[in-house]
């Protein structure tokens, strides 16, 4: 089952992924694969913040920055990739990244892990929608996640969209008890 949680920067849309995740009793394993790049001393600062806050959760977490088809999860497990627009600007802009076929290797991915996992939860931002023009380089990010989120809500049996805190069930919402 894939599941899309999407909303824009502090919505709670994270918070709210962890918790389907911990919801999730049927699943072998819970796994938690975070796609922050560690670049810098604030975004390790981040990443510290973020593995502290998931030490008790019961989550395996993996660090997976590109080419997250190249994982491999143990059948029947609940999966959390956290999340779709991290892992496009490492897609994008790291050496090492897919570069313009970034969206196609992310889509990949993400179906061989649905192919693994019994739940995948994954976790996007909304983009875009400030009204701003940016350079060539922003604009194809933004672009590059909103197709992604089309796709992915295409695809999903549950998506969900947080609105200040507030999840509003775009398409399956019987499938999870809030």
């Amino acid at each position: 089952m894939l599941t899309l949680v999407y909303g824009g920067c502090s919505s709670g849309k994270s918070s709210l992924a962890e918790e389907l995740l911990q919801g999730i009793t049927d699943a072998t394993e819970k796994i938690y694969i975070a796609t922050m790049w560690p670049e810098g001393r604030d975004a390790e600062k981040r990443i510290q913040r973020h593995r502290s806050a998931r030490a008790h959760k019961g989550f395996t977490s993996l660090e997976c920055y590109t080419d997250i088809g190249s994982l491999v999860v143990p059948p029947g497990s609940a999966v959390l990739l956290e999340c779709i627009a991290g892992l496009v600007a490492n897609e994008m802009f790291q050496p090492q990244g897919a570069h313009e076929a970034a969206e196609e290797a992310i889509l990949g991915g993400i179906a061989l892990l649905a192919a693994q996992a019994k739940h995948l939860i994954v976790v996007s931002n909304d983009v875009g929608a400030d009204g701003f023009a940016y350079d060539e380089g922003t604009l194809a990010y933004q672009n590059a996640i909103a197709a992604l989120n089309r796709e992915l809500c295409a695809l999903s049996n549950c998506a969900i969209e947080m609105v200040c805190g507030i999840p509003v069930f775009l398409k399956g919402g019987e499938t999870w008890r809030l």
